[in-house]
């Protein structure tokens, strides 16, 4: 599970930021290198196919409590419970990989909390969804990337902020802006 509060900066303050690595991938998602789309690619049918055991596995607890003879309403109780428990698994993990949840709120902490349980009970949705999402790009991928490029971009302001004479600055700009002339 990924940390909340992390900074893509190093340690000491003003350092160039460095990309924060994503579980199986590493840093191999800012340049897509060291063999990404192959990892990619197995990590989605890795996924897939934990989804399909854990089917096969909900099934046979089905057929488990269907032999114990309890009632259809129980029967048909297990089966609404998995599948609603799959389906919010699904859209929040699915969810996930796009925004980080807002650390200000105490609210928000608690609700991923509760969810735990319910993604625990919908496995099959969260491995559907890291799935499906594999199949675009890495889990955080997109996330991480807008983090990564807001803080390259601080970085880059405050370093050229502080290096030079400014009016030097705008010469030597203005020199170059004839010479292309």
């Amino acid at each position: 599970m990924r940390k909340t509060t992390r900074t893509p900066e190093t340690p000491d303050t003003g350092g160039e930021p460095r990309p924060e690595p994503i579980r199986f991938y590493g840093t191999t998602w800012v340049d897509h290198s060291g063999g990404y789309a192959l990892r990619r690619a197995g990590l989605a049918l890795g996924a897939l196919a934990a989804a399909a055991l854990g089917a096969l596995l909900l099934r046979f607890a089905y057929e488990g409590v269907a032999l114990s003879d309890i009632g259809s309403w129980a029967s048909l109780l297990l089966v609404v419970a998995f599948a609603l428990c799959s389906a919010m698994a699904f859209t929040r993990t699915l969810s996930s990989y796009s925004r980080r949840p807002d650390e200000t709120a105490g609210k928000d902490a608690a609700a991923e909390s509760s969810m735990r349980s319910i993604r625990a009970i919908g496995f099959v949705g969260v491995l559907l969804a890291y799935a499906l999402r594999s199949c675009v790009e890495a889990p955080g991928e997109k996330l991480l990337r807008g983090e990564y490029e807001e803080a390259r971009a601080r970085y880059e302001r405050r370093r050229t902020a502080r290096t030079g004479n400014p009016a030097a600055k705008a010469k030597a700009k203005k020199k170059r802006g004839n010479k292309k002339q």
